[in-house]
């Protein structure tokens, strides 16, 4: 038998435990009210301007072509359910670390696991388009990235 699993240990691990959780839980609650993380759930691009680094790309936004069109997440998460909220808790939580430690570039860049599900995005929305350019005659069979001709869409730069 352990010396930890001994009765009079028993009382010390489950206080250091209890202790632990609550304060990680009282942080991870009071960051989550402070950066408005309830709102982070909707569709509202504004929201996204919660952020000072996201100012300029909203400001873009707002005048670029999508803006009537689509939110952010029709561009930058799946458009299933579950990898929408994974999409965004993942974001979140490097977004949250980044600006907690202060380690990010600035303007900030897109990741490239980010940079295929705008990709995907396009390409979904856009489908008869991009059917037609792939499928004309003489066509070189590599795949295109639309932001090789269309990098300012979306967020003027």
């Amino acid at each position: 038998m352990s010396k930890w699993n001994q009765p009079q240990f028993l009382p010390a691990i489950v206080l250091v435990f209890g202790i632990t959780s609550g304060v990680g839980f009282g942080v991870g609650s009071y960051t989550f009210v402070y950066a408005k993380g309830a709102s982070y759930l909707g569709n509202d691009p504004a929201t996204c301007a919660n952020c000072h680094i996201m100012k300029d790309h909203y400001d873009a936004y707002s005048k670029g072509s999508h803006h009537s069109v689509a939110t952010c997440n029709d561009c930058h998460v799946p458009h299933n359910f579950v990898g929408k909220y994974f999409m965004k808790a993942l974001n979140g939580y490097h977004h949250s670390w980044a600006f907690t430690t202060g380690r990010f570039h600035q303007p900030i860049q897109i990741t490239d696991l980010n940079r295929r599900i705008a990709e995907q995005n396009c390409r979904y929305c856009h489908l008869n388009i991009v059917q037609m350019i792939e499928n004309r005659p003489g066509h070189v069979q590599e795949k295109l990235e639309c932001i090789h001709c269309h990098a300012s869409v979306g967020h003027l730069e």
